[in-house]
């Protein structure tokens, strides 16, 4: 199991391959045309901060970033000074409780065993608000599967996802940073009414 001690390492020899320095462009896009910036947020595994970061200079009020390593919660909190907004949480994202209209996924699934996808998406499901959305992007390829970051398909996102959500978006993404173009799609999906 990749634990907090495992996170905490890879913080501090930045082996955090997949960090990309700053918000990608299909997240930062999806956010530049939202325009009610009081809309409960979280930014699960924020590693780095980027998107969180985004999100605070672009005006929104009801942010939250969540992490399980102290490593990864110090790192936002470095590039957020006198962050007034939400809150940077130290917790694990299974254990997290609070209701949010939109939860922002970037490279957060892949750090992820595989066997604890079907959890990820019954805990999305849990912290979405009714109509909620989870939004962001997903590998498109396979990586070495030993360790993380953990790839997979559009067939397998699919089925994995369609018992809990409704699936606007599932696509390659157009407008990928270059590393990772023709390897990522692009998601938007709503919550599922119970």
């Amino acid at each position: 199991m990749f634990d907090k001690e495992f996170w905490e390492k890879k913080y501090a020899n930045s082996e955090a391959q997949w960090n990309a320095g700053s918000i990608t462009t299909p997240i930062k896009e999806y956010i530049d045309q939202l325009t009610k910036k009081d809309l409960a947020i979280l930014v699960p595994g924020i590693g780095h901060g980027h998107e969180l970061m985004y999100l605070y200079e672009n005006d929104f009020t009801n942010i939250s970033g969540l992490d399980f390593t102290i490593v990864g919660a110090l790192e936002a909190y470095g590039l957020m000074n006198n962050f007034p907004y939400g809150d940077v949480i130290l917790e694990d994202f299974f254990e997290h409780e609070g209701q949010y209209d939109l939860i922002i996924e970037q490279t957060f699934f892949c750090s992820l065993p595989i066997n604890k996808r079907s959890d990820y998406v019954e805990k999305m499901h849990d912290l979405l608000k009714p109509g909620g959305k989870l939004v962001g992007v997903l590998f498109d390829c396979y990586f070495n599967q030993e360790t993380p970051p953990f790839g997979g398909n559009k067939e397998e996102y699919l089925e994995l996802f369609k018992e809990k959500f409704n699936i606007q978006v599932l696509e390659t993404a157009h407008n990928s940073i270059k590393p990772r173009a023709g390897r990522e799609l692009f998601f938007i999906i709503n919550k599922q009414h119970d």
